[in-house]
């Protein structure tokens, strides 16, 4: 085809693509086709649902908490459909429950906070580029304290240490893999959501194990990405 239609999106032109390839193919290529489809016309499909099923209950929930928030008004709202075109896109790339739970609550929060809109769309480039544990060792280190509590992990009563100690103790898959865990702050930092400097493996007191590493705009990505 020499021009595609515009209202087709790529998983769409992916998956005729994948389908002419195999056609070709001699003899097996009907079977080969059969089982293309139904290995993955299934799965994607069951994504698209699983997601628009989503998005209904966040435009029923903004309705129920701002009554004027009609879906024809919503309709209307040029960056809510922008937020919700984007983060369609990276939801039928994903499948982590996460992340899928991040868009979620960004399309909800896109229409509650106050944040500024060209922030928005950097907060939904971020869910989208960063892994579930990324996210997951944002939130702890927000608070660790908070976070073993709502974990119901105890605290072993450590009088000093360093933050690579609570955070190993938290995570069990990360203990001993320093070179992980040390990447994944770092990756945090450059995005500029966790505070600059090495605090990882500093010897400071139990206070200091259990401070707040995230910066300003830390606190608003995880507040956005947050069901409140």
């Amino acid at each position: 085809m020499d021009h595609l239609p515009v209202n087709r999106g790529k998983l769409d032109v992916a998956r005729d693509a994948a389908r002419a390839a195999i056609s070709v193919v001699p003899v097996v290529g009907g079977p080969l086709q059969v089982a293309f489809e139904a290995l993955f016309a299934s799965p994607i499909e069951k994504r698209k649902e699983e997601w628009l099923q989503k998005l209904a209950d966040v435009v029923v929930e903004l309705g129920e908490r701002v009554g004027e928030l009609t879906p024809e008004r919503l309709a209307q709202d040029d960056v809510f459909v922008t937020v919700v075109m984007q983060t369609s896109q990276i939801a039928l790339r994903n499948h982590q429950v996460e992340k899928l739970e991040a868009l979620r609550n960004a399309v909800l929060n896109s229409v509650l906070s106050t944040i500024e809109e060209d922030e928005k769309f950097v907060f939904l480039r971020l869910i989208d580029q960063l892994t579930p544990v990324h996210l997951r060792t944002l939130k702890f280190l927000d608070d660790p304290g908070a976070w073993m509590q709502r974990h119901g992990m105890q605290n072993p009563g450590w009088s000093m240490g360093g933050v690579s100690t609570v955070l190993e103790h938290c995570f069990p898959q990360l203990r001993g893999r320093r070179d992980v865990y040390d990447q994944i702050v770092s990756d945090l930092q450059t995005d500029g959501l966790v505070g600059s400097g090495s605090f990882l493996h500093t010897t400071m007191t139990a206070e200091g194990m259990f401070g707040s590493r995230t910066s300003t705009r830390g606190k608003a990505f995880l507040a956005f990405i947050t069901a409140n």
